[in-house]
């Protein structure tokens, strides 16, 4: 009697739970509408590279750009539809070291360093160096940072300044070649802005959701036309505007904290 009793229980220990099954096997999927954005900036990456490799310079910084705006999107829309996953977040920074680091590292390699020969490829190296300890520095600090500032220029912005830069010489048929030194100073200078410690505003305290005046819609509108009035040239200054105010808002909180001292 004990014994059948201890095997009964033995048995009913042994059969699984389907409501577990379940659980374990929707944990085991991932959620297909942010990740195909991810999939999409990672296209945009991946594309930038072969675009660049057959001489085609303007589309691969279009393809950099398009990839910039998925990958804004990919986050928001993850918080939207409360699909956020670990899995997301990793395959995130893996697509933003493709598009971010290694694809604006090859396409100014292509398009100006490689005239300098290994000067110019160690160039194109630091890039993507400081890149991936960017992008693994971020990974490490969140939720024990201030969320309104980045520490170090963020990736998508070195791209954009990058190969905006890109961008604008092709358009105005500006050859690589004639600017090497300069494209090496700008690849190795955005590469140490990256890994530095200098706050840049990352815009992530505007609450979008919330009611604006009227007249903000028309600013917007005026922002698009103005962009796709000359979209090299605009981008590019937004860029260089944005890359530049981090290293003169801590050259002048230094330069404040010295006036303090004395």
């Amino acid at each position: 009697m004990t014994e059948s009793h201890h095997l009964k229980i033995d048995k009913k220990s042994t059969v699984p739970d389907d409501t577990k099954i379940k659980k374990s096997s929707r944990s085991r999927g991932i959620y297909l509408l942010p990740n195909s954005f991810t999939t999409a900036a990672l296209f945009g990456g991946f594309y930038a590279v072969i675009a660049a490799m057959n001489g085609l310079f303007e589309s691969a910084a279009l393809a950099i750009f398009i990839a910039m705006i998925l990958d804004g999107l990919d986050g928001r829309v993850a918080r939207l539809t409360n699909t956020q996953s670990d899995f997301g977040a990793e395959y995130d920074s893996l697509s933003d070291m493709v598009s971010f680091g290694i694809a604006p590292a090859l396409i100014m390699y292509t398009w100006s360093l490689s005239s300098l020969g290994k000067m110019g490829w160690i160039a194109a190296f630091i890039y993507v160096v400081a890149a991936a300890l960017r992008l693994a520095r971020f990974n490490t600090q969140i939720g024990h940072t201030d969320k309104r500032y980045f520490q170090g220029l963020a990736s998508p912005a070195a791209a954009g300044f990058l190969v905006g830069f890109v961008w604008l010489c092709a358009k105005h048929n500006i050859a690589g070649v004639a600017l090497n030194y300069l494209v090496l100073v700008m690849t190795i200078g955005t590469g140490l802005l990256m890994v530095s410690n200098i706050n840049y505003r990352s815009f992530k305290d505007l609450e979008i959701k919330n009611k604006v005046p009227f007249i903000s819609i028309l600013i917007m509108v005026l922002i698009f036309v103005t962009i796709m009035y000359h979209p090299p040239f605009i981008l590019f200054s937004i860029f260089a505007l944005y890359t530049f105010s981090g290293v003169f808002g801590y050259i002048m909180r230094m330069f404040k904290k010295r006036t303090e001292q004395k």
